[in-house]
């Protein structure tokens, strides 16, 4: 299959993504949750999706320590919440069988 045939059906998986992974972060302001977005990047016959998040307090990406867990000023430590995993989870079962679907239609 072709990094463009590849790239149509990761397409139509980035905003699925970015609603999934904006629903399921754990909301203080808003702000982390409204931040996702995703990149789709071709080379050869490869193509990738990235989704990111670009919110940032101090250089430090929220979305980041909100999945591990952060040490605080004080010496204490907030615990991180597996929010990413199963948020994104059912859009890559997706991506699969749409591919797959390709792969033996071929």
């Amino acid at each position: 299959m072709s990094s463009f045939k590849v790239a149509k059906i990761l397409e139509r998986y980035g905003d699925m993504g970015v609603s999934a992974l904006a629903a399921a972060t754990p909301v203080d302001s808003g702000t982390t949750a409204s931040s996702w977005s995703y990149e789709i990047v071709t080379s050869g016959e490869d193509a990738t999706i990235y989704w990111t998040n670009d919110n940032q307090n101090k250089g430090v990406y929220i979305a980041v320590i909100l999945q591990f867990g952060h040490g605080t000023g004080t010496g204490g430590y907030v615990q991180g919440v597996d929010y990413i995993n199963p948020a994104i989870r059912p859009v890559f079962d997706k991506i699969a069988e749409e591919a797959w679907m390709e792969v033996v239609n071929s």
